[in-house]
């Protein structure tokens, strides 16, 4: 019987020898997390550099690892990144999410596809990506401890890529198509040209092609298009141009009222893009509530009767206005204007006048064909502007209460605000000399208008 049990629990000793490996394999692959589809991150910040040196263009590429979906990169414990063993991946996810999806051009020539020069892993404390020459200097760096617990999630993928050019003096431009790595994707690049100062550009989404160091008539073509656009999807400023259309649909009528529209808003615009309009955070929402105020105004004067004769001038008062809210669309997009400011505030109200022009062409005879054949004019001008004032007061309403939110304290007298004032001065003094200098040719075109008799409601 003793001998029975001895050779039992020599038995079951080496059975449990033999199946230790098993059992620490089984253990290990009970850590590894399973592949389940990545979600697409709400927000994602990519940075980047882009710096020609010679006869070759350096793009170095920040962005979190976790925007590289359906790419499997090998984990272990709770969601760890497997370091030694993710190095494969990381070129792939470097060519299929970020090399793809940008292209650039050198002069008007598309480059041909980079060379992943280096991909590598980084902690989200690393700060490298502070300046050009330490992100740079960062790539031959050594790796992160195989060891470490990074969760996957935290990592950031480095890359340089490299690009063959024919000079590092030409003009280069980029289209980056990063917006597919999140819901949200803000870009930070940075422009590094030989021998003159750095150029930053922040933007979110995809601006489409980005001339980065623009020359004046390329500038100009591109905030033309801006302006054309903007006016075009700004329903706001398409609802204020239809009330000034409703009562005043003759050529007399017209033109001095949407000059003086565009007069007004083209010097407001171009003061805040110099640093005029206050900073504080209640200006814009009292821009846009005032933009609402502007609409229920016109609509309700259609209502009651239009005075063409003083039309223009509202028009007038209320561009400025508009002006100013123009200016919140336009100031992220200045960074695009390269060394051409004023150039390219000149082209957006050029496009903001053309979009008015094609506005008012479509409106003038629909409302016109309306009033002949659906219902009669005074009739008509009533109901029509009558929705317009109820649209524009939910909004001067809703605008209103957010206005509301934000608490206004009186600034400090002291240079900076002396500052202020002397330049709001001047800006004044621009607003009156434009109003009396246009006051004669248009008081008399607006004269001209009532005297049509169909362009005046009520007088």
């Amino acid at each position: 019987m003793g001998c029975v049990l001895v050779l039992y629990g020599l038995t079951s000793l080496a059975g449990a020898a033999r199946a230790a490996p098993e059992r620490e394999a089984s253990d290990r692959a009970a850590e590894a997390v399973p592949a389940v589809p990545h979600e697409i991150p709400a927000d994602v910040t990519v940075q980047a550099f882009v710096t020609p040196e010679g006869s070759r263009l350096h793009f170095l590429v920040r962005a979190p690892l976790e925007a590289m979906r359906d790419i499997e990169f090998p984990r272990y414990g709770l969601g760890y990144l497997d370091l030694e063993a993710a190095d494969p991946f990381l070129r792939d996810a470097a060519q299929l999410w970020l090399a793809d999806y940008v292209t650039f051009y050198e002069e008007d020539r598309r480059l041909e596809a980079p060379r992943i020069v280096a991909a590598r892993v980084s902690l989200p404390s690393d700060r490298s990506f502070a300046s050009y020459e330490t992100a740079l200097a960062h790539f031959d760096d050594p790796p992160l401890d195989p060891g470490l617990q990074l969760p996957w999630r935290q990592a950031l993928l480095d890359v340089l890529l490299e690009y063959d050019i024919a000079s590092d003096e030409s003009r280069f431009s980029i289209d980056p198509g990063f917006a597919h790595l999140g819901l949200r994707t803000v870009t930070v690049l940075r422009l590094r040209p030989p021998d003159r100062p750095e150029r930053v550009f922040q933007y979110v989404g995809d601006p489409g092609l980005v001339r980065l160091d623009p020359r004046w008539h390329q500038a100009a073509l591109r905030f033309v298009s801006l302006g054309f656009t903007h006016i075009l999807d700004g329903i706001d400023h398409l609802l204020f141009l239809l009330c000034l259309v409703i009562p005043l649909r003759t050529l007399w009528g017209l033109v001095p009222v949407i000059t003086s529209f565009t007069i007004a808003h083209s010097i407001t615009l171009i003061a805040s893009a110099f640093g005029i309009a206050p900073r504080a955070l209640w200006f814009p929402p009292l821009i846009e509530t005032l933009i609402a105020l502007s609409i229920v105004y016109m609509a309700l004067e259609n209502i009651v009767g239009a005075k063409p004769r003083k039309r223009w001038l509202l028009a007038f008062g209320f561009g400025l206005v508009h002006g100013f809210g123009f200016s919140f669309a336009l100031s992220e997009s200045l960074q695009f204007a390269g060394g051409h400011l004023l150039t390219s505030l000149l082209a957006f109200n050029v496009g903001v006048e053309l979009g008015q022009l094609v506005v008012v062409a479509v409106a003038v005879p629909v409302v016109e064909m309306l009033f002949r054949k659906v219902v009669a004019e005074r009739m008509g001008t009533i109901i029509g502007s009558a929705l317009l004032a109820h649209t524009g007061w939910h909004w001067m309403t809703d605008r209103g209460s957010d206005l509301l939110a934000y608490r206004f304290t009186w600034p400090a007298f002291d240079g900076a605000l002396a500052a202020a004032l002397m330049r709001w001065g001047a800006l004044a003094l621009i607003v009156v000399g434009a109003a009396w200098a246009i006051s004669g040719p248009f008081g008399r075109l607006a004269a001209k208008a009532k005297g049509g008799g169909r362009a005046a409601l009520v007088e």
